[in-house]
């Protein structure tokens, strides 16, 4: 069997309209001869009646004491609705359709409920009944224990669905349907002229993912990148084949040319808070000090650069004050700067070509926007700059490396 897995996100299952939309990609894939695995998130976003956030808000409108196991059992209600409603549309139109759950689909996974883990999934009952003639239906961001207790992904689950479902199946292509036409030179409410892109790596769209684009989750990526499956990412609302991300060996394949380039999209994230603390006098483990004591008090931080006088790194604004705090206690004096944004340069082609942080420099300098910090990997250069430089920061660095430009 030619197997294709589809996942369609809540944007792409809002209204009836969607709906439809979704659906003729199915008929579409179908009518190519494909076995079909389609993964569907929970309808529209919060505020929208089945939507995972407004479940959320039941419960914290209602006590908010529903513990995660019991949690769970609300959570996963939503993606079973769209499934159901998919089903109808299909078995409507003469397509043979069969919903199996999470755990009915074999996804064993860990017991950390609302936030858990794949461990393996068995294919044989979804193949049985693709080797029927079915449209099989799998409701995303859910799966079941060992026990048979029912379980959800967390943030980015349906994605991670898909692809392990890809994996498990030995599918063709996994395709992630959302309301962009792919994945994008830069935010396109920031940059008019963002382009979208023809193809990137898998490491490359972890690092955007990672850093401020939302369009798949990074894990979801990860899991896909172990065997190699193609993921395409595409728009519900047109026939464009979207952005593929696959390694760059396979790209070469199935488009018959490798792109080699320098720097493929900008990415950002804002609503970030700098923290610097210096060392004590005679003091020669404050870093180990101060990054213990934000991991055993659950802080997340990013953007570190540690140096023998101290370190510097960054929280999001909403735990800012906390951190500080907690330093305050231990006989520091932090130097909090609010308010900032990091922006990101992502490309493949970066590692080792000189220069690259030239142009960056030289691209913000002209545009007024002062560096308050930087660091780099292998793929990525990071600067740390004021959130009310960011969006001329993104549009700056789009230009300088001539982003706009459409042969991506």
């Amino acid at each position: 069997m030619r197997i294709l897995v589809q996942k369609f996100g809540g944007s792409s299952l809002t209204t009836g309209e969607c709906r439809q939309r979704a659906i003729h990609h199915i008929e579409k894939a179908h009518a190519e001869g494909y076995a079909l695995v389609v993964v569907v998130s929970a309808m529209g976003r919060k505020g929208d009646p089945y939507a995972t956030d407004t479940l959320l808000q039941m419960v914290r409108e209602n006590g908010n004491q529903l513990p995660p196991r019991e949690a769970d059992l609300l959570l996963h209600t939503g993606e079973i609705i769209s499934a159901a409603m998919m089903c109808s549309m299909l078995q409507a139109r003469g397509i043979k359709a069969t919903i199996l759950t999470g755990g009915q689909a074999n996804i064993i996974t860990s017991d950390d409920h609302t936030n858990a883990h794949i461990y393996t999934i068995d294919p044989n009952r979804i193949k049985q009944e693709l080797e029927r003639g079915s449209v099989v239906i799998v409701p995303g961001f859910q799966g079941r224990t060992v026990d048979w207790e029912i379980t959800t992904l967390g943030r980015g689950g349906s994605d991670t669905t898909a692809t392990a479902l890809g994996v498990a199946l030995g599918a063709e292509m996994v395709d992630i349907f959302t309301d962009v036409n792919g994945i994008m030179t830069a935010d396109p409410r920031i940059v008019e002229e963002a382009q979208p892109l023809t193809s990137v790596t898998y490491t490359e769209i972890c690092n955007m993912a990672h850093l401020g684009a939302k369009v798949i989750h990074p894990r979801a990526v990860e899991i896909a990148m172990q065997t190699n499956v193609p993921i395409r990412v595409r728009s519900t609302f047109s026939d464009e084949p979207g952005t593929l991300v696959t390694s760059i060996q396979q790209a070469g394949r199935i488009h018959g040319q490798i792109n080699d380039r320098l720097v493929i999209g900008i990415a950002n994230v804002e609503n970030l808070t700098q923290i610097k603390v210096l060392a004590k006098e005679g003091q020669y483990d404050t870093q180990l000090q101060v990054f213990k004591a934000m991991a055993n008090h659950g802080i997340s931080v990013d953007f570190i650069n540690v140096n023998p006088r101290g370190v510097a790194y960054t929280v999001h604004d909403r735990m800012a004050e906390r951190a500080s705090g907690i330093l305050k206690e231990m006989g520091y004096e932090p130097q909090l700067l609010r308010e900032c944004a990091k922006v990101s340069v992502i490309g493949a082609g970066i590692a080792g070509v000189p220069g690259v942080m030239a142009q960056i420099v030289e691209a913000l300098t002209c545009d007024d926007v002062p560096i308050l910090q930087s660091a780099d990997s292998h793929t990525t250069i990071w600067v740390l700059v004021h959130q009310s430089d960011m969006v001329k920061a993104v549009r700056a660095l789009h230009r300088q490396f001539q982003l706009h430009k459409s042969e991506h």
